[in-house]
């Protein structure tokens, strides 16, 4: 199936829907959810998901699962999307947080394949083998680091947000202690406490992740090095390398689809 929303077949009684959807550059899916688990697949692109408590980065050829009535919202920079549509019944280990994952070379056929499936695929049918192929494949996800906690302190979040908005590696937690009025020992504890991090492991995964939409977008590493504040590109290089164990060129500018359909999926 192709660009058409998930409404309308959402109550079909198959384990596993595909729909693929092209979306225009930079378009934003506002807050939504949906009653089935998703597995958001970027065929080209990048994509940034948003939900209460945190930020994911999705680059070409990876994904990102969405728990079945988590609230989000997307932005999408060149962005075609396969997305599986799945019954929460068939995955239960689903996880109950948004999780990138690397998608192999196996599923990534499969979930093109069941894009050009009818939505009732016959039992027993070559597309019903697919569906329970996909099933298996989907368990063996290898998680990504793309995502950024965000933090349940208020105004440290509203800090948080702002900083996603125009990243600085040199942002310094004096900053953020004189705008919330704590110790650095204080703000330490918090980002331990709500994201799991240091403050200086959320500034550089936040400033790394940040730089995936400008290598997408064709941008050298030399102007992004600069954009984060990094002293030089070397710098910048090694610290994308020990996040995601590539070098940026590894997610430089893909092939850019438009499309039509704007309505949230």
């Amino acid at each position: 199936m192709r660009n058409i929303p998930v409404a309308e077949v959402d109550n079909l009684d198959r384990a596993v829907l595909a729909i693929g959807t092209d979306y225009p550059q930079d378009h934003l899916l506002v807050w939504h959810e949906h009653r089935r688990a998703q597995v958001l697949y970027a065929a080209t692109g990048v994509m940034r998901v948003e939900t209460a408590d945190g930020s994911w980065t999705i680059p070409t050829a990876r994904a990102v699962l969405i728990p079945p009535m988590a609230r989000h919202q997307v932005t999408m920079t060149g962005v075609s999307t396969r997305s599986l549509y799945v019954e929460p019944a068939a995955v239960p280990w689903f996880p109950a947080r948004c999780q990138a994952v690397d998608v192999s070379a196996l599923l990534r056929t499969l979930i093109v394949e069941a894009v050009g499936m009818e939505p009732r695929y016959p039992e027993h049918s070559r597309d019903a083998a697919v569906a329970d192929l996909i099933l298996h494949e989907l368990r063996n996800l290898t998680p990504l680091p793309l995502d950024v906690p965000l933090p349940s302190d208020p105004g440290l979040r509203g800090l948080c947000e702002a900083f996603l908005r125009k990243p600085n590696i040199h942002d310094p937690p004096a900053r953020w202690c004189a705008a919330l009025n704590i110790s650095e020992r204080t703000l330490a504890r918090l980002f331990r406490r709500d994201t799991g991090l240091s403050f200086s492991q959320w500034r550089q995964r936040a400033c790394v992740l940040h730089s995936l939409r400008h290598l997408a977008t064709g941008t050298p590493v030399t102007r992004i090095a600069t954009m984060l504040g990094y002293d030089n590109p070397a710098a910048y290089t090694a610290a994308f390398g020990r996040l995601l164990g590539r070098p940026p060129t590894a997610y430089g500018r893909p092939g850019i689809t438009g499309g039509r359909r704007t309505t949230p999926r």
